[in-house]
């Protein structure tokens, strides 16, 4: 019996990865090709969309000899949010796509204000969609003006898989011109960047049907269905089980973030928070944000020169056991490499260590900067909790959730149930392959389906009052910080 199998697609910042998955949930086969980030002048983060269609090529091309492949009857597609892919009449891309982590925007993330925060879910940040497209029009007008259309990067594949312009609810939630609440393109905020609706791709729902395959090239049917899809972390949301009121969880990868999922749009924008379309109809996530996550853990190990992660970690565990008081000479870390979003939303805040010796190891380095992102977290988790958002046992997924001694302080310093999953590395491929499914009407008993649990982390009470006195003085060094760009 022929049964239908989905195509999940992730546009990640460093990888593009696709999945093969069957209507059972079972991934069949996985692919994946690396992507570099161009970083012309300080502060700009850029990649050629024409990049991530190769990619995608590449990606299709090994799954193609997989028997699965000949019977994909739909693909599903998930990327990095708050990117601008900026199109011309004839969908030519005119500029270098502005990535994420770009914060060439903070002056115009000002000029902005707060004043449609409430509508839009959150305050116009550097980092976000708008304020980029605002950056265009008073640095490069004559790129501005030959704007056509402006998408995000998932939906420039979506626009090469199928010419068609066509966008959804969670992506478009993280441009900062959609009405939050009301699901639609929010035409004050428009103007505000010089833009008019028409500019705005069509939206549908992330399950919905969005489109059908024209590419040729790729070996597929064009009977193909395309569905919706989402943005990265909603899409993971969908990929882990994650879609009702209640549900949580934290990602740990190059960003950091602690999401709640809601039935109605709750932020705080006041505190940088974010509250976000889901990806799926009547469903948003209230969201805490860091911009350095587990990317704290790869920068130490290249200053510390230790081989890889994996190495730094066992020095570690070896010299600072998990559940052993820290020793109090102990340094304290800032995980502010890239800015930070939720709560301080300032993208010129920067990290750094404190409290120094001669008698500092590498190993209390890699504890200090695993304790600093935890300490992040908690901070976001407090915003989070502030929007009336509620919080209880997470899923820890993303690159730093392969560290059961992280999983474990991370349990320690929210004082909360942590748990990883099996197969969470493929989260967001997999909520796209099962977005592709409903798109074709199909896989509705996937979505309750979650991962299967690989371990479960309770927070050691003895580690509380050491951890707590720790934090308090974590806390006490953002004055300090914050001056040194002032």
């Amino acid at each position: 019996m022929n049964l239908p199998v989905s195509l999940g697609i992730d546009l990640g910042t460093s990888e593009l990865k696709a999945i093969l998955m069957d209507l059972d949930g079972r991934v069949l086969a996985h692919a994946g090709v690396r992507l570099s980030v161009s970083r012309r002048h300080s502060g700009w983060s850029e990649q050629a969309p024409e990049d991530w269609w190769q990619a995608c090529v590449q990606a299709l091309g090994q799954l193609r000899a997989h028997e699965a492949f000949a019977r994909v009857a739909c693909i599903g597609l998930s990327g990095q949010m708050h990117g601008a892919v900026l199109l011309g009449e004839d969908n030519r891309v005119l500029y270098p796509a502005i990535l994420w982590d770009d914060s060439r925007a903070i002056a115009e993330a000002e000029q902005l204000g707060a004043g449609f925060a409430d509508v839009t879910g959150s305050l116009p940040m550097a980092g976000l969609t708008a304020p980029k497209l605002l950056w265009l029009q008073q640095h490069e007008p004559e790129v501005f003006k030959a704007i056509d259309c402006v998408l995000s990067p998932k939906d420039y594949l979506r626009l090469r898989l199928s010419g068609e312009r066509i966008s959804e609810m969670s992506d478009a939630a993280g441009t900062l011109w959609l009405d939050v609440a009301q699901r639609e393109w929010f035409a004050p905020m428009l103007r505000a960047t010089g833009l008019v609706p028409e500019q705005m791709p069509r939206l549908v729902e992330g399950g919905a049907a969005s489109a059908g395959l024209t590419a040729t090239e790729l070996g597929l049917s064009t009977d193909v269905v395309i569905a919706g899809g989402g943005g990265d972390n909603p899409v993971a949301a969908v990929g882990i089980g994650a879609i009702n009121a209640g549900d949580g969880f934290i990602t740990l990868g190059t960003s950091a973030a602690i999401v709640a999922i809601t039935d109605h749009a709750a932020g705080n924008p006041a505190n940088a928070v974010h509250s976000f379309c889901h990806a799926l109809p009547n469903r948003w996530y209230t969201m805490g944000a860091m911009l350095a996550g587990a990317s704290c853990l790869r920068w130490v190990t290249r200053l510390t020169g230790m081989a890889d992660e994996q190495t730094l970690l066992d020095h570690v565990q070896l010299q600072l056991p998990i559940g052993q008081p820290v020793p109090l000479n102990t340094p304290l870390f800032l995980p502010y490499l890239a800015g930070e979003r939720t709560p301080h939303n300032d993208p010129l805040l920067r990290g750094g260590f404190m409290s120094l010796g001669h008698d500092c190891t590498p190993a209390m380095l890699g504890y200090a900067v695993m304790e600093g992102v935890g300490f992040g977290l908690l901070d976001a988790l407090h915003a989070v909790q502030s929007a009336g958002a509620n919080v209880g046992a997470c899923a820890l997924v993303g690159g730093g959730a392969r560290s059961e001694y992280w999983a474990q302080l991370l349990a320690d310093i929210l004082q909360r149930e942590i748990f990883t999953l099996h197969g969470s590395e493929l989260s967001a491929c997999i909520g796209a392959a099962k977005l592709g499914f409903l798109a074709i009407g199909q896989g509705e008993a996937l979505l309750q389906a979650g991962m299967p649990v690989k371990a479960r982390y309770l927070p050691d009470a003895t580690q509380r009052p050491v951890l707590e006195a720790r934090y308090r003085k974590f806390r006490g060094l953002l004055v300090a910080a914050k001056t040194l760009h002032e």
